[in-house]
C-alpha cells in the first residue's frame, strides 16, 4: 500500500470528524480558537481555507474580503499581511472571542501538531493564483505534514498546480449540489487523479458511494450538521464528515459505529 494510500484511514473502521472552519458554530471560523474548540469537542481535525495576501504569505479566511469577519473589506489577494494582522476577526462573534487575529496556515499547523488539516485552496476566479498552490505545497513541505493533511479545491487548475509541486500528499476534488457538479466530479476525477472527492453531502446516495470507492476514491463528506444524517453516511462507508458542529456530529458518529 502506498503511503498516501495509508494516510486519513478512518480510526477503528469510523469517519474522521473534521470541524468545518473549525467548531465554526460556536467560535469565529478559520481561526485558532475555532480550530482549538473543534479538537476540544472531540474532532480529529479541521477543515480551513487559504489564500495568498497581498505580500505573499499563506493566510487563513473563507471569504475574499475581510468585511463580515473584521468589520472592514479588505481584499485578502491585494491586502498586506501587516493590514490583515490588525483586524480583530474574533468580536463578531462576542467579547469572549475579542482580540482574535487572520493566522497563518503555518502557525496553524505548529499551533495543532497532533489534528489531520483539510487545507482547501481558494479562487478568486480566472485566471487562477497558482502561486498559491505552490506557496501550499512548500510551507506543508517544510512543516513535514504530508501524513495528516489532504488539500482540496474546487478549482481543478489549483489542484493540478498542487500535485506538481507536492505529489506526496494526498488531494480532493470539491463539488456542490448545483448543475455543473457532473462535469465538475466526473472532469476532476479523470484528470486530476485525486485521492479523494470532496462531495456536498446531499449527494452521496448509495450508488455514487459504490461507485467512488470502488475506484478507489475516499468520500469526504460536506457540511453535515444534522446528526441523523451521521447514521446514513457512515453505512455508506464516508471517510470523512465535515461539521461545524464537531461535538454533536462526534457524537452521532460513536452511536453509529460504537467508536
Amino acid at each position: 500500500m502506498a503511503k498516501h494510500e495509508r494516510d486519513h484511514v478512518p480510526p477503528g473502521g469510523r469517519p474522521l470528524v473534521l470541524g468545518h472552519r473549525g467548531a465554526s458554530a460556536d467560535a469565529p471560523e478559520n481561526t485558532l480558537a475555532a480550530f482549538g474548540l473543534a479538537l476540544e469537542n472531540g474532532a480529529d481535525g479541521f477543515e480551513l481555507d487559504v489564500w495568498r495576501c497581498g505580500t505573499g504569505e499563506v493566510v487563513v479566511h473563507h471569504d475574499a474580503d475581510t468585511l463580515r469577519t473584521g468589520g472592514s473589506a479588505l481584499r485578502i489577494t491585494s491586502a498586506s499581511l501587516a493590514e490583515l494582522r490588525r483586524l480583530d476577526v474574533g468580536a463578531w462573534r462576542g467579547d469572549r472571542f475579542r482580540g482574535e487575529r487572520l493566522p497563518l496556515l503555518a502557525e496553524v499547523l505548529e499551533a495543532f501538531p497532533a489534528a489531520v488539516v483539510n487545507v482547501e485552496l481558494k479562487s478568486g476566479g480566472f485566471p487562477p493564483d497558482l502561486l498559491l498552490a505552490r506557496a501550499v505545497a512548500r510551507a506543508l513541505r517544510d512543516l513535514d505534514v504530508p501524513a495528516r493533511c489532504i488539500v482540496s479545491s474546487f478549482d481543478p487548475a489549483l489542484l493540478a498546480a498542487f500535485r506538481l509541486a507536492e505529489p506526496r500528499i494526498p488531494t480532493g476534488i470539491l463539488f456542490a449540489d448545483d448543475r455543473s457538479w457532473r462535469l465538475r466530479a466526473a472532469a476532476g476525477t479523470l484528470l486530476l487523479r485525486p485521492h479523494a472527492v470532496h462531495p456536498e453531502w446531499t449527494l452521496i446516495t448509495p450508488a455514487r458511494a459504490r461507485r467512488w470507492t470502488a475506484r478507489g476514491l475516499r468520500v469526504n463528506a460536506w457540511t453535515v450538521d444534522e446528526p441523523g444524517e451521521v447514521d446514513r453516511l457512515c453505512a455508506l462507508g464516508v471517510s470523512a464528515i465535515v461539521t461545524n458542529r464537531p461535538a454533536d456530529i462526534r457524537r452521532a458518529v460513536r452511536q453509529a459505529t460504537g467508536r
